[in-house]
């Protein structure tokens, strides 16, 4: 019963009972004490009857008839009273009908006295006047036993009350035990198994009470958390692998874009940037074809070392150059290409088939097109620098080719100028001549060897990665070791980024001049300036305290000069050679550097 009864309906039941247990009780109470105090009240008016009929008697036999016949009055009025209260008492019908009976025998007797005019009482008179107290005893003694057991249902009534409140406490407490205190410790374990994340807990409570509700709720809650849960973990798992493979997809993309950039990519390193792109993409067959820039035939094969096929045999890769990006399916493979293209110049192609059934994913397809990309641009700047290297390697050789005629070449000219005059003084014996050659001869051959050592220098002059400064400092070390003169340098472009180039010509620049001070000024200090005082033009000021220039400049080192000029015209600036008021001469050299310029 209590398993299918609803819980509340079984409190309510409980309580009912209990209340009309406690009110019953209550009530009967009640109605017993008031009982008894009807009782008490009658058993007082027969005590005044009583006493009052001995009053009579001891009044009548001491010939006191007129209080004798008040006293009668008095008890008749008793009586009417007691009858009265007897009937509002509720008394039973065996005590009323006893009562009314006693009275009548009262009333019986009175009259028999009264007839005889109150005189003494006889002994017949009196006898019945006991027997009328006996009765009067015994009326009393009934109300004492209906007040007992009266009383004793009222100790039964209020026994029989707490009884039954403390059974159905008891039975509550049962109840609560039944259905609620163990129902909700155990869902209170399945609760718990929850919050620890075990989602395959169950409530067993099959009751159809409101416990029972939420019992099929909880586990229903349990079935729809541990539904998203695992599939959360399984969005999350994806996610997982979707970032640690795009994690690996931009590692592998930002080491070769770090590697092109720094040291470039040599063809020695292709066969590790494909391996890596073999592990990355997932894909088994890849193959990476590279052409010349005339070339239509691949100079270059590679293929990462786990695949097992063989390279394309196809001495023609115009067939796959000219179908561009796309897929297309050659003998049930779905073929990929990427063309390694640059400004419109095809280094080559890279290669992937796979299976018809399946084909790469986007994220595949966008990785080997960035591969490719960024291999075209290592090949475009593979070209560039060779290229550069080109064009540096003209220039030098241009340059070269313009200091040997400046200098060699004329001095040179000269030498075999007088090596002619020289041959027709000796075929005339013509000794003046003959020593005036000698002379030229041999200062024309000092001149040619200085050139050679300056030129010499020049071609090994460099600027190394400690910068201009350093390189300026270790040429006024050389020329204040190679001569007597006081070199200052006062460097204030510390803050400027020069272009390499930059730096080489000022530095020949501010050779050459320094070289012609030392030879030809015969001065005691040389003092050069490096500034930028407008913050645009770069200032260079070469000084020295010497005889300053003479009339004729060319006379004086012109291929130095000439030197400084071309180098001036390189970095398109102006450079001028002025003659100093207080003596001396100086170089002034301005030109605006690249990073203005851009």
């Amino acid at each position: 019963m209590l398993r299918n009864a609803s819980i509340i309906n079984v409190f309510r039941v409980s309580l009912a009972i209990i209340a009309i247990a406690a009110s019953a009780s209550s009530l009967t109470a009640f109605w017993l004490l008031d009982s008894s105090t009807q009782n008490t009240k009658l058993i007082n008016i027969t005590d005044s009857i009583r006493i009052n009929t001995y009053k009579f008697t001891t009044r009548l036999t001491n010939n006191q008839n007129e209080q004798a016949h008040s006293t009668a009055e008095k008890i008749q009025s008793l009586w009417e009273k007691y009858l009265s209260s007897t009937r509002s008492s509720g008394a039973s019908e065996e005590f009323e009908t006893h009562a009314t009976k006693i009275n009548q025998n009262w009333q019986s007797i009175i009259r028999d006295i009264q007839n005889k005019g109150f005189t003494q009482l006889s002994i017949d008179d009196l006898q019945r006047i006991d027997f009328y107290i006996d009765d009067l005893d015994q009326l009393v003694k009934m109300l004492q036993d209906n007040s007992e057991q009266r009383m004793g249902a009222v100790w039964v009534s209020l026994a029989f009350a707490p009884l039954v409140i403390v059974l159905m406490f008891f039975f509550l407490l049962t109840v609560l035990k039944l259905k609620i205190d163990e129902p909700l410790t155990h869902l209170l374990s399945v609760s718990k198994r929850l919050v620890r994340g075990d989602f395959t807990v169950k409530s067993q409570l099959n009751n159809n009470d409101k416990i029972g509700q939420l019992s099929c709720a909880l586990n229903k809650i349990a079935e729809t958390v541990s539904y998203f849960y695992g599939g959360l973990e399984r969005r999350v798992k994806q996610q997982t692998e979707e970032l640690s493979r795009k994690n690996k997809v931009l590692s592998f993309l930002y080491d070769t874009a770090h590697s092109i950039i720094e040291n470039g990519y040599d063809y020695n390193n292709y066969q590790e940037a494909i391996e890596r792109l073999y592990e990355v993409s997932e894909v088994d067959d890849i193959e990476l074809c590279l052409l010349t820039e005339e070339g239509n035939r691949p100079f270059l094969q590679l293929q990462p070392r786990p695949n097992s096929h063989e390279p394309c045999e196809a001495g023609d890769c115009a067939t796959c150059i000219k179908a561009g990006p796309g897929a297309s399916v050659i003998e049930d493979k779905m073929v990929y290409r990427f063309v390694l293209k640059r400004e419109d110049q095809n280094y080559g192609v890279l290669i992937v088939r796979c299976d018809p059934t399946e084909p790469l994913a986007t994220w595949q397809q966008q990785l080997m097109s960035s591969t490719a990309d960024q291999l075209a641009l290592s090949q475009s700047l593979k070209s560039e620098e060779e290229q550069v290297r080109r064009l540096a390697l003209m220039h030098e050789r241009t340059v070269i080719a313009r200091e040997l005629h400046d200098s060699l070449a004329q001095a040179l000219s000269y030498l075999k100028i007088q090596v002619t005059r020289l041959h027709k003084a000796v075929d005339k014996n013509d000794r003046d001549t003959i020593d005036d050659v000698s002379n030229e001869l041999r200062e024309g051959l000092n001149a040619a060897y200085r050139q050679l050592r300056e030129l010499l220098t020049t071609f090994r002059l460099k600027v190394d990665g400690s910068g201009l400064y350093n390189a300026l400092q270790t040429t006024v070390k050389q020329f204040s070791e190679q001569s007597d003169m006081a070199i200052n340098l006062d460097y204030r472009l510390n803050n400027i980024p020069l272009a390499p180039h930059e730096e080489i010509h000022l530095l020949q620049i501010i050779r050459e001049a320094s070289q012609n001070a030392i030879n030809h000024s015969e001065g005691t200090e040389v003092s050069i300036t490096l500034s930028q005082p407008s913050g645009q033009d770069v200032e260079l000021h070469i000084r020295d305290n010497g005889i300053g220039l003479p009339e004729n400049t060319e006379k004086i080192n012109h291929y130095g000069l000439a030197i400084m000029q071309e180098r001036s015209r390189n970095l398109g600036g102006d450079i001028r050679l002025q003659r100093l008021e207080s003596g001396g001469t100086e170089v002034f050299f301005t030109f605006t550097p690249d990073y203005l310029l851009q």
